[in-house]
Formats: structure tokens, sequence, C-alpha cells
């Protein structure tokens, strides 16, 4: 009889565990007994298992009658709507039951491990998986009856509640992949993406582990990272250094032949130079601190990198406002104090919008996050906007559309030197025959190659880099990184080509401004006081 005890124990106990079946561990637990098609065993399971508390957010699960269209909202954020002919569809041909038992329910994105494409093959193009960020870090996971749901010719309706801030999406559903490795692929094959502005609306014929993909992620790998950043900090310091000289080669051109588009260079200049100091300081500094840890230097520090970076950019717009003056208004006008009101504007603006911004707190140690090889999240610090603030995306928004107006405003500009370059050089010409063109282009050849070098170098002081930049940036791909991280750390450099040009060009012969006086213009005319 001694034995009964310990069977009945063993028996109780096994009965327990079979009995539990708790919905917050069927992730883990089928994952543990297939780690490779885990979401096969976690739908066959959620229709039977039991929550541990009455209160379980996040899942919801309700016997309907498939005669009629269904509506499931596991959270606030995340609903779908089932068409009655989808819930008869998941009964099987041969039920003659009318009820069908729907669950909706959200997990968390980052059990979902995505697999990496397939290498090029000869005559052969890799498939690309859909890339970005599953909105709110949640999949919406539905089930309906016991069979499956494919090829539905009403299709489902999902409902993704959206935040202002986000972009475009794309909705996605979860494809296993064929190997044994247990990843998978985003696809979104069957479902139709649309944007009401308050949610991204999912029209798919297939049910399935939804998401929303937004705002792809910039993912950049920890090798990639160090090569980023020893780039940013040996192009940052050239700038401050080769801006330091640009300084004294535009203060002998200016004491050489005082003109006012010198004085505006050297403003332009000194801005650029306190942009990549401000920056490395920030940069530097924060490595002091401890992980949590901010100070008011860090603070300060980024003020005047956000000050900086504001005066180059009205520094820029100016130098595009007096370029218009030149070519559009009238040569040789007449504005008294006339560097001293543009000082006022280049030097006032930036401090106003930056001291403002300090008095509500704006400034301190913000986290940059990247990826690593091993697809974790890594975290950098910088002196910058603080992280903490909660309007601080309010400012970044202001900043960058500030950026956008002033090179949008500033292609114009150069636009309008090309139309003028093209028009002095005989546009108002017209040419017979091919061959007085072609004896053209041999007689104006070098002075067209002229033409472009100051095209070119114009476009640097005009800032047209940081355009081109942060559109390379904004196709998220490492190539255009790397570009938008090159270009944006050696603006000082251009500068200081810049002004070698205008070096040489002051130290020309006086006869080639007489004879060809248009160049002349283009790079060195300015307001008589």
């Amino acid at each position: 009889m001694m034995w009964i005890t310990p069977m009945l124990l063993i028996l109780v106990s096994f009965s327990t565990s079979q009995a539990a079946n708790y919905c917050e561990d069927v992730i883990r637990e089928c994952q543990e007994q297939d780690p490779t098609f885990w979401t096969r065993c976690y739908e066959d399971r959620i229709g039977t298992c039991r929550p541990r508390s009455r209160i379980y957010r996040g899942f919801f699960r309700q016997t309907v009658n498939s005669s009629q269209e269904t509506e499931a909202s596991p959270t606030n954020e995340h609903r779908v709507q089932i068409p009655s002919s989808a819930l008869q569809k998941s009964r099987g041909a041969g039920s003659e039951e009318e009820e069908v038992l729907v669950v909706a329910t959200v997990i968390n994105s980052t059990h979902f491990q995505q697999s990496p494409p397939p290498r090029k093959g000869r005559g052969l193009l890799p498939f690309q998986p859909i890339q970005g960020t599953v909105l709110g870090g949640l999949v919406l996971v539905v089930r309906a009856g016991n069979y499956p749901v494919r090829n539905l010719t009403q299709p489902i309706k999902l409902f993704f509640s959206r935040d202002k801030t986000v972009g475009k999406g794309t909705c996605v559903f979860w494809q296993l992949s064929e190997d044994a490795s247990g990843a998978g692929r985003w696809s979104a094959d069957g479902c139709i993406t649309s944007n009401t502005g308050a949610e991204f609306t999912c029209s798919c014929n297939h049910l399935s582990f939804f998401a929303v993909l937004v705002n792809p992620d910039i993912s950049v790998d920890e090798r990639n990272a160090v090569s980023l950043n020893y780039i940013t900090y040996v192009g940052s310091s050239l700038s401050v250094l080769f801006a330091f000289i640009s300084l004294f080669i535009y203060v002998g051109l200016q004491r050489r032949r005082p003109e006012k588009v010198i004085g505006i260079h050297i403003q332009l200049t000194v801005a650029l130079f306190c942009l990549h100091l401000g920056f490395l300081l920030c940069s530097f500094w924060v490595l002091l601190l401890n992980e949590t840890e901010d100070s008011r230097v860090c603070q300060g520090l980024g003020l005047f990198l956000h000050w900086s970076l504001l005066a180059t950019f009205t520094w820029i717009a100016l130098e595009g406002f007096h370029l218009y003056l030149l070519l559009v208004r009238v040569f040789n006008i007449y504005v008294r104090r006339y560097l001293l009101k543009l000082s006022l504007v280049g030097w006032g603006l930036p401090t106003l919008v930056a001291v403002v911004c300090g008095i509500l707190g704006v400034y301190g140690k913000y986290d940059l996050q990247y990826k690593d090889s091993n697809n974790h999240t890594s975290r950098s610090h910088i002196c910058w906007l603080s992280s903490e603030f909660a309007q601080r995306r309010i400012v970044g928004y202001f900043t960058v559309g500030f950026l956008c107006l002033v090179t949008l405003y500033n292609s114009c500009m150069l636009v309008i030197v090309v139309f003028k370059l093209w028009k002095i050089r005989g546009g108002k010409r017209g040419y017979e025959s091919s061959s007085d063109w072609k004896k053209m282009m041999k007689e104006k050849g070098p002075q067209l190659w002229k033409d472009c070098a100051t095209v070119l170098s114009l476009s640097w002081v005009l800032g047209l880099p940081w355009g081109v930049a942060s559109t390379t940036y904004l196709k998220v791909s490492l190539p255009g990184i790397y570009m938008f991280t090159i270009l944006n750390s050696l603006q000082g450099v251009f500068m200081f080509l810049w002004s070698l040009a205008l070096s040489c060009k002051s130290r020309s012969d006086s006869n080639s401004s007489v004879n060809d006086p248009s160049s002349q213009k283009m790079m060195i005319t300015s307001f008589k006081n």
C-alpha cells in the first residue's frame, strides 16, 4: 500500500502541469518544444490556453456566430474585422456547427527573427526582405476556427493606431522560411495598406501574424559603426583645422581688396569652425559622464552645438541672399551698413532660438541607438538635445525644416548662376550648323571647365552638400550613410578649397578680369559703399 501515495503524487503533479497551460507561457513553451516552427504550435495552443488572471490584457477569445461579421479588439491600438465568409471557411467544408472560436492577441516583435537575404547568384537578383520597425513593437495574431483561412475574396481588415509622427507604413505578415533555422521574413503578399491619418488599415486575404513596418531603422553593425565614428572625428578635426586656416586667407583677401562678399565668407567660416569644434567637444565630453549622469557642462555644450548649427545654416542662407541681390536685383546696389545688418540676422536669430531652448531645458545628453552584428541594440551618447525632454522632436523638426528651406532656396540660386553663365557665354547666339558648335567648343572649352568649377565651388559655399548628404541618408542604405558622414564632416575642407580659389583668382593677372569679367563677377563681385 505504501507505493500508492507516491503514485498519487505523481499523477496529481502530472495532471496539474497539463491542466495549467497558461497563455502567458505558451510562447516560451512552444519555442522550447519546436524552435523552428513555434508559430504553428502557438496558433494551436492559444485556442485552449487559459490566462493566469481574469484580466489578461492584449488577449481576445470568444465564440461567435459564423454567419455574421465579427470584430475583435485585443488592445486599444489593435482591432480586426473578420467577414462571415472567412468565419465559414474556418469551419471546414462539411461542418454543420454555426459557432466558431476567434482569438486575437498581440505579442512582442522580438520573437520574430528575420532571415538574411540569399546571396546573389548568376543571372539572379537576390530577394530583398521588407525592412522597417514594427509599429509599437507588437505583432497582431489572428486565428479563427480549426482550418486555414487563405485566398479570401472578401478581405479581413486589421486596424493599427498610429502616432502623428509616424511616417509611411506597410502592412505585412510573417512568413516562415523553408529551412530549419527558425527564421522567416516579413511579406506584404495578399495585403493592401491604407493610411487614414489616425490609423493604418490592412486589408488581407488570409489569417496570420500581422504587423505594420514603419520608418525603417538604420541598421549599422559594430564594425561599420566604428568606421563611421573614425570618419566623423577625423573629418571634423580636418574641418576645424582648415576652417581656421581659411580665416587667415580670407582676412588677407579682405585687406588686399575689401569686399563685403569676403566678409560674409568670414562669418560663415567662423560658424563652421564653431560647429565642428562644438561637435568634437560634445562627443568627447560625454565620455567623462556616467551612463545616467547629466551635467551643466553637457547642457551648455548642447546649446553651443545647436547654436553653431543654426548659425551655419543662417549664414549659408545669407550667402544665397547675397548672390540673389547680385544676380537678380541690381549690381552695385547700395545698402547702408550691409554687413552689420546681415550679422544681426546671422548671429542674432540663432542666439535667440538657442537661448529660448536653453531656458526650456531642451539641451542635455542625447542617446544614440544602433544595431550591432547580432541585431542587439547598442547605445552611445552626445551632448545635444536631451532625450529626457518630451518636445525635443519639435525642436529637431524645426532644425531639419530650416535646413531643407535653406537648401531649396540656395539650389534655386545656383540654377540662376548657371543660367547667367550660359547667357554670358553665348546663350544668345544661335548656331547654324554642328561645325559652328564644335568651333565654339574648341575655342571656349577651357573656359567652360572653369565655369563648371565655379558652379561646383559655389555649391559648396551655398551648403548644397548638406542637401545631397541628407538625400543619400534618407535612402537608408550603408553607402548613403557613408556619403552623409563624409560630406557633412568635410564642410570646413570645402570652405578651405573655396578660399584657395578666391586667393588664386585675386593674384591672377588683372587683364584676365578685364577681358573676361563674368567669372570674376560670379566669384568676387560685392556691394559698393
